[in-house]
């Protein structure tokens, strides 16, 4: 009987570990930076170059939820969080894109924090799965991201 069948506490997954060592430098590259321009200009190198590093079809997505989220959303910064390419207010979290290949699903992911403004009712989707961008989809992003920057 394996752990997790009998209730044992297993461990993070590799790519949970990998992921979580992503954030600490992440916070500790941000911490360096000295002006707010700096800041903002090496985080968006940063994201820039974690989407550069993708699988293609995963990075073809990035591409343009990035395009997406910076054309709709101005105000949100992109930053890396958990190495993934995000989108924050005030340093916060609103929006983020977790390419499949991160965790090993068959989807990639655009995910919104709590701090994004998609209630609908008592229930209402934090994160939708993506296979693929096309310009109806792209269009579904930016009504999504259009109301979650509210």
């Amino acid at each position: 009987m394996s752990g997790a069948a009998s209730g044992q506490y297993e461990g993070f997954t590799a790519e949970e570990r990998a992921a979580m060592k992503d954030h600490a430098q992440e916070q500790k590259k941000a911490a360096r930076r000295t002006s707010p321009a700096e800041k903002a200009a090496e985080a968006l190198r940063d994201v820039q170059a974690k989407i550069a590093e993708m699988q293609d079809r995963d990075r073809v997505m990035a591409e343009r939820v990035h395009a997406v989220v910076t054309r709709t959303a101005p105000d949100l910064a992109p930053k890396l969080w958990y190495g993934m390419p995000a989108y924050a207010r005030d340093g916060k979290v609103v929006c983020f894109f977790q390419s499949g290949e991160k965790f090993k699903t068959r989807y990639a992911t655009l995910g919104f924090s709590d701090l994004a403004r998609l209630d609908d009712g008592p229930m209402w989707a934090s994160a939708f799965a993506l296979t693929e961008v096309t310009d109806a989809v792209e269009q579904r992003i930016e009504a999504l991201v259009r109301q979650a920057a509210g």
